[in-house]
């Protein structure tokens, strides 16, 4: 037994054990979820996997053993590296290597957000050195949210097949490579394109990373393990102001991009050691993609794996027993079905890998999918107009602040989002099981409670959607008549509230509504609300230069109130029936 192992609980035994496979547990695709029984995780029952058995099992919510995969066998990048083991279903890691894995999943998602907001109080300073003007510099942060909204398709994408591990490591090296050029860049246009592909990479986590506490948490406790996963990105504005503040005033805005270059090489060290894979096993792409090109030509003896298989598409066949003059014909037949079968395989592989992503948007013809992404979408991109309105409107009279001081204003929302991280999620998960008990939703097998997504979204939903609204227009009058400072910023606290019970809804629901693409519906939201927060990070400065903080706030809250409680509305009258028509749809399959 390896020191690891031993330091986890978890005991080597041979492949021999392995548990016959009618005796693993088998699932459907519905969203219906019972009490310790996730339906995309259960898919592990298939794999081939050695099976070798712990010596105990500390996880709160299943009472399986764990098994460990042997060392050669472990997936993704470097992963005889990882200090903790990877285990056949993710599900059986004791608690302290669940929240062991929550916490760097945590830390590698700040690194988008904390590169977004890092250069809000040096966004003067930029545009002083770049000879540039302060509408384009806000456009480094604008398209910066673009990328990290269009990225994320295509690394949730290839987390499906290639797993999560391997594109945290990959896109943290580029990461680290764009934040590099970033700090060297001599004119805004360099900037803007470093920045969007540092973006792009850092947004990996965005995505995969919902798809990580997805796979390791049963549905009864991820809710609360959702809102302390969302403490990474929601902190990151906490902190990078204050630290980007502090830099830039010190050693020039510059500063702030070695930051990011230093903390991206802290999270890629950290995820090498101690992040193994946890995505179910799946088979390969290419494989697939020859079995499925070998059909289309229908070639009886192409895609057979076994002497048996080949044996056997061959019986129907008659062995020519002296006509030679036959083979030529049977050799050119051969050689165009061979052509034709290597042309569509690799056809195949594009589409997957290129074309495929974009199939994620497709999603949003769901009206569950779509209510849930729409109402998070508003939300967040009301943040992302705050974060600029705040740099605007503080840095000018008749405040007058200072670099540092802006920064440190940030701190007010980001309270009130540890706040909500920390009891909200524990709140949502509670409200579900509450609903299921109410309802009295039992599997008649099995005995336990069955859960349900559009449980989420009860008083706690309400809540978000009448607080933030409200903390808006509390915040856009008084920032616009000059109000002692403490009074806007405790209307930001009470924003950051609202928001982020409506930001760890959304995600949770949206791994749920979608159990076997979880990383998926994560892509999903960022691209709609990054696209959203995109647009108003363009809009903020000459909205509140034409209009003012009041009615542009007040705007966005009437904005926010109607379609929040639309949403609201539909999805607990509608919600069963919505997500009725999803199960069992081929898309989340």
């Amino acid at each position: 037994m390896s020191d690891e192992e031993k330091d986890v609980g978890f005991e080597v035994k041979p492949s021999s054990a392995r548990e016959p496979e009618e005796d693993r547990p088998k699932t459907g695709t519905s969203s219906v979820i019972s009490d310790d029984d996730e339906i995309h995780r259960e898919q592990d029952a298939t794999q081939q996997a050695p099976q070798l058995h712990p010596i105990a099992s500390r996880s709160s919510a299943v009472s399986r053993t764990p098994t460990v995969i042997p060392r050669r066998e472990r997936r993704g990048l470097l992963a005889h590296l990882c200090l903790i083991p990877e285990v056949s279903n993710p599900y059986e890691y004791s608690r302290k290597i669940k929240w062991t894995i929550t916490f760097f999943v945590a830390l590698a998602a700040m690194a988008a957000p904390t590169g977004s907001a890092i250069i809000l109080p040096a966004l003067n300073d930029i545009a002083a050195d770049l000879d540039t003007t302060l509408t384009i510099t806000n456009m480094s942060v604008a398209f910066y949210m673009l990328a990290m909204a269009i990225f994320p398709l295509w690394w949730s994408s290839f987390s499906e097949t290639l797993g999560r591990r391997t594109i945290y490591l990959s896109s943290f090296v580029l990461f680290i490579l764009w934040g590099i050029l970033s700090a060297v860049a001599n004119n805004i246009s360099m900037l803007i394109v470093m920045r969007v592909l540092s973006g792009g990479a850092s947004a990996s986590v965005q995505a995969v990373g919902g798809g990580t506490i997805a796979d390791i948490w049963e549905v009864k406790e991820r809710g609360r393990a959702m809102g302390i996963f969302y403490l990474g990105p929601l902190c990151g504005p906490l902190i990078a102001p204050i630290v980007g503040g502090a830099l830039a005033q010190g050693l020039g805005w510059r500063s702030t991009q070695w930051f990011l270059v230093i903390y991206g090489a802290v999270v890629w060290l950290s995820i090498c050691f101690m992040l193994p894979e946890t995505l179910r096993r799946t088979k390969n792409v290419a494989a697939e993609a020859e079995k499925e090109a070998a059909k289309k030509t229908d070639d009886p003896l192409a895609g057979s794996n076994t002497a048996e298989e080949v044996e056997a598409a061959a019986g129907g066949l008659e062995k020519p027993a002296t006509n030679t003059a036959a083979q030529p014909s049977l050799q050119r037949v051969s050689t165009r079905q061979s052509v034709q079968r290597t042309t569509t395989k690799w056809l195949l592989v594009v589409r997957r890998c290129f074309i495929d992503p974009l199939r994620i948007i497709l999603y949003l013809r769901f009206p569950a999918i779509f209510f849930v992404v729409s109402y998070a979408t508003i939300a967040f991109a009301c943040l992302y107009v705050l974060n600029i309105s705040i740099e605007t409107t503080f840095s000018h009279q008749p405040y007058g602040f200072s670099t540092v001081i802006v920064g440190l204003l940030y701190i007010p929302n980001s309270l009130g989002y540890m706040v909500t991280s920390i009891f909200g999620g524990r709140w949502i998960d509670s409200i579900m099981r509450r609903e299921a008990v109410r309802k009295n939703r039992v599997d008649p097998v099995t005995g336990k409670l069955q859960f349900r997504p559009e449980d989420r979204m009860r008083e706690n939903a309400w809540l978000g959607a009448a607080l933030f609204p409200a903390a808006l227009v509390w915040y856009g009058w008084t920032a616009q008549k000059g109000v002692f400072w403490l009074c806007p910023m405790i209307a930001n606290f009470f924003f950051g509230i609202g928001s982020m019970l409506i930001f760890a809804m959304a995600t949770t629901m949206l791994t749920e509504f979608m159990p076997k693409k979880a990383s998926n519906g994560i892509a999903l939201n960022n691209f709609v609300r990054n696209i959203f927060s995109c647009v108003g990070s363009v809009v903020a400065q000459p909205l509140i230069s034409a209009i003012g903080n009041g009615w542009l706030f007040t705007g966005l809250a009437v904005i926010s109130f109607v379609w929040g409680s639309t949403c609201i509305w539909a999805m607990m009258k509608f919600g069963e029936r919505m997500r009725k028509g999803m199960d069992g749809h081929k898309a989340f399959s």
